[in-house]
């Protein structure tokens, strides 16, 4: 493939006190989503940056994205490193803003970005080898495809009682109805019916298939795992939905109203704009409490230090304060045992 490929990386410092100056300016009510462990530092971002250099060499540019800190460890001059700061993209109007949904849905307006880039979140990592054709593939973003159901539970991390509440985050039917919108159902499965039923799915494939009867999309299963994207997935979108982006945008904080990126990504798959890729590539951990004083994440260190997959995201649930240096630890040591080394990044 002979595109260049970028990747972004956006990061927020939860501890930098201008931010939370700022922040606290904007604080929103209850229909509003402040949870502090969007926002808290793992101080891990390093191995993304190692992981990069290591798995990924081949990197076109590299676009780190925050409201305005940078990691102290940071080395600004590294020639693939491209800073960019929140009011270098996003237009004015949405602006400060602290929803992850803003950043996201404006990530094509990035001066300089390539037409095909790859969108990392800060606890998402690269933990083997990987190619150009894991992303890309004959001008395609790779992705895996499985039909899924949205569903919610009843209380938050908190214990409140969010059924029927403006504190449930609503994203991912909002998306799906778009796309039942633009696009019927059993029309894309046929017309693209070896992208759909494709064995590199496993067993997700089988959910698919449970949900063949009904006659609209009832949700995409999300990998959590670095997107690939096309800047004209974007623009068209932008055009077609406007008013619902501008919409989400305009929120200085999620809320349950909001549509967010996976949007794009549920569009380029119904178009069948997208190569099909193989589960096993990556996946998420959800990062939990201690229970009875255990540590409940040994898959998710031992996925790490063995290398079991290409990408990995360490996902925040840890909400109990007290356990966090603990977990924290853990995890750190897991990387170092793959990457001890700096990398012209730092």
């Amino acid at each position: 493939m002979g595109e260049k490929i970028d990747f972004v990386i956006t990061w927020v410092d939860g501890n930098d006190p201008e931010w939370q100056k700022v922040k606290s300016k904007y604080m929103p009510g209850t229909a509003s989503d402040i949870n502090s462990t969007r926002y808290r530092d793992w101080d891990i971002l390093h191995y993304l940056f190692r992981g990069i250099e290591k798995f990924a060499p081949w990197v076109n540019k590299v676009y780190f994205v925050t409201f305005g800190h940078l990691p102290k460890w940071l080395n600004v001059e590294h020639p693939k490193l491209k800073i960019v700061r929140h009011e270098d993209f996003i237009p004015d109007k949405y602006l400060p803003t602290f929803s992850s949904r803003a950043i996201d849905l404006n990530l094509h307006r990035i001066p300089g970005l390539s037409e095909h880039f790859v969108y990392f979140n800060d606890d998402m990592f690269l933990t083997r080898e990987v190619k150009k054709e894991d992303f890309f593939k004959n001008g395609l973003p790779c992705d895996s495809v499985s039909l899924n159901i949205n569903t919610f539970i009843g209380k938050d991390q908190d214990g409140n009682n969010i059924v029927g509440s403006e504190r449930m985050f609503m994203a991912p039917i909002y998306n799906t109805a778009i796309i039942n919108y633009y696009f019927k159902k059993n029309e894309v499965l046929k017309k693209h019916f070896t992208k759909w039923f494709n064995p590199k799915y496993g067993l997700d494939v089988l959910k698919t298939i449970y949900f063949l009867p009904w006659p609209k999309f009832t949700g995409f299963k999300s990998y959590h795992i670095p997107y690939s994207y096309k800047k004209e997935t974007y623009e068209t979108l932008w055009e077609l939905e406007e008013e619902v982006l501008d919409r989400t945008c305009s929120h200085k904080f999620r809320q349950s109203g909001d549509v967010n990126h996976f949007l794009m990504s549920y569009w380029q798959i119904v178009r069948g704009e997208f190569s099909p890729r193989s589960v096993r590539v990556g996946k998420r951990y959800n990062l939990k409490s201690f229970e009875n004083g255990k540590d409940i994440n040994q898959k998710a260190y031992k996925a790490i230090s063995s290398q079991k997959y290409k990408m990995i995201c360490i996902n925040d649930q840890v909400f109990k304060d007290k356990y966090f240096e603990q977990i924290q630890k853990n995890v750190k040591n897991s990387f170092e045992k793959i990457l001890p080394d700096k990398s012209k990044f730092e």
